[in-house]
């Protein structure tokens, strides 16, 4: 196996690994209630609020320790130290101590974007929108995995078993990650590229831009995938079928949010980024002005739309990042942008828990949504054009 592929498989599989984990107690809760002292379903849910601050603030210095310590090496300690925390939280004799293992959790699984995107970058050369694409499908599928694996093995086996049995399977592909076979750094079926240079100030330019759409698009994604399913239960209210609709649905947003983020990734490798994510971010007004519209079955298409948009819009950010930060600088300008994306991101679930309290149902929050999208057009605007930076060009033959 070439090295680069090597280094996209594991990226992958802790991409996966990643999303998995981070979903594990939203339904294991449902079979932990009375444990730690009688504790209820809120008490616990509650015990997990450092794991996902951590997860997000924690980002911002992997990329400075990424540049000490080296790549490979905090990928690794992501894996097995991951994997060891989830051990610890099915391990967890009261509920401070379980606080603290979802808490490290966190810690290590916040090594993955910064780290895991710009290793993907550089092992995947000349294909990097593919790369980034399929890269996406293994996220997603760590998403739907989640519920529907963590639920069969609370059920059989208590909810202990459904943090101690991803935890050891995150360990061993970090055990095997660091000893395992190598790949073939030798072979050279296909080397790696090197992206044309880019002006300092252009590229100051492009990343300013890229962190100020990852604010609007955080939001976008995380309220979107929050406020479906009951969006859909209101405007779908009356109608035959609904409700079985809806949890359909609700798996289906996975599904296609997978695919249109292999698709657009495919994409990118072969048309000008900056024209296709300005088609992408000028879809989004329309599409969420109609969703606001939409009445009945026409609400199902038209979210289905929504979802493509919003997805397709993170893998060409991801694309565009990586096609202007030199390769020394990749995983510090991920951590930067993951860390502000995060902040668009936390405030979804307030906002939409909060307009929806007020207003009663989800319009006003698509309104919000909307204009979040009329400014990430705007953003897009600002891009600059990078016409020698759209292709990498192949690296000098030794």
């Amino acid at each position: 196996m070439h090295e680069a592929t090597r280094t996209i498989l594991f990226v992958n599989a802790a991409h996966l690994i990643t999303h998995y984990a981070l979903l594990i107690l939203p339904t294991a809760v449902l079979g932990m209630e009375g444990a730690f002292g009688g504790a209820e379903y809120g008490g616990i849910v509650t015990l997990g609020t450092a794991m996902f601050a951590v997860y997000g603030l924690g980002s911002l210095p992997v990329g400075w320790l990424a540049g000490r310590f080296g790549e490979a090496r905090m990928l690794a300690a992501c894996l097995l130290g991951g994997g060891l925390a989830l051990v610890a939280c099915g391990l967890a004799v009261s509920a401070t101590t379980f606080a603290v293992a979802l808490a490290v959790t966190g810690a290590f699984l916040a090594i993955y974007h910064p780290v895991g995107t710009a290793m993907l970058v550089e092992a995947a050369g000349e294909r990097v929108g593919r790369a980034i694409g399929l890269n996406g499908v293994f996220g997603n599928l760590g998403v739907s995995l989640a519920p529907l694996a963590t639920a069969f093995v609370t059920a059989g086996f208590g909810w202990r078993a459904a943090f101690v049995a991803p935890g050891l399977v995150c360990a061993a592909i970090g055990l095997l990650y660091v000893f395992g076979p190598k790949g073939d750094v030798s072979a050279t079926k296909r080397p790696h590229a090197l992206f044309p240079d880019v002006p300092r100030a252009v590229a100051i330019r492009a990343f300013v831009v890229l962190t100020l759409i990852a604010v609007t698009n955080g939001l976008m994604f995380n309220a979107v995938t929050i406020l479906l399913p009951k969006f859909l239960e209101e405007r779908l209210a009356g109608e035959a079928g609904a409700l079985g609709l809806i949890g359909l649905v609700a798996f289906a947003v996975s599904i296609s949010g997978a695919v249109t983020q292999f698709s657009v990734g495919r994409l990118a490798d072969r048309v000008s980024l900056r024209a296709l994510f300005l088609g992408l971010s000028m879809l989004g007004l329309p599409l969420m002005l109609g969703l606001i519209a939409a009445r009945g079955w026409a609400t199902v298409p038209v979210s289905a739309l929504v979802v493509a948009s919003v997805f397709g819009q993170v893998t060409v950010n991801e694309a565009m990042l990586a096609r202007t930060v030199p390769p020394a600088f990749r995983a510090r300008a991920y951590a930067v942008r993951f860390f502000v994306g995060f902040l668009g991101s936390a405030a979804a679930a307030p906002l939409v828990g909060l307009l929806h309290a007020r207003t009663g149902d989800m319009r006003a929050a698509l309104w919000v949504l909307a204009a979040a999208a009329a400014l990430t057009a705007a953003f897009a605007l600002g891009f600059p054009s990078l016409a020698s930076a759209e292709a990498p060009r192949p690296a000098p033959a030794e």
